[in-house]
């Protein structure tokens, strides 16, 4: 039960924030930087399957740890997460592709060590507390 908790909580949490995120920075950060490397539509199905997956990774890398070491350890290793997991699209984009601001690679690196880092601690606690 506690990981399911954990998993339905850093969906919750994650999802949310990145919703809203998602809603200003999509026609005010990343359509005036990215231009016409954006799609002209947003695809679902990718978008299923990542957060799928990130919210695994949440829950094992940062809820897991953070469950038996207190909210410091799940935030600290969220956080790490985040930052790691996003530097590794924005730094590979900035490699290979013709045009990839550094301004987003640098706010895209703290929102998902931001939001990775919420959603981690929120989860922990929705885990100890309620599971």
């Amino acid at each position: 039960m506690t990981w399911i908790v954990a998993y339905g909580a850093a969906a919750l949490v994650f999802g949310v924030l990145d919703a809203v995120w998602l809603g200003w920075a999509g026609k005010n950060f990343y359509r005036p930087n990215l231009g016409e490397l954006m799609a002209d539509s947003f695809r679902m199905g990718p978008a299923i399957a990542f957060y799928i997956a990130y919210i695994a990774a949440i829950v094992w890398f940062a809820v897991r740890p953070g469950i038996s070491g207190g909210l410091g350890a799940a935030a600290l290793n969220g956080a790490l997460l985040g930052a790691i997991c996003y530097a590794t699209y924005d730094l590979t984009n900035q490699a290979t592709m013709k045009v990839w601001p550094v301004q987003v690679t640098l706010v895209d690196i703290a929102w998902g060590a931001f939001a990775t880092a919420v959603a981690a601690t929120l989860a922990t606690y929705a885990a100890t507390r309620f599971a």
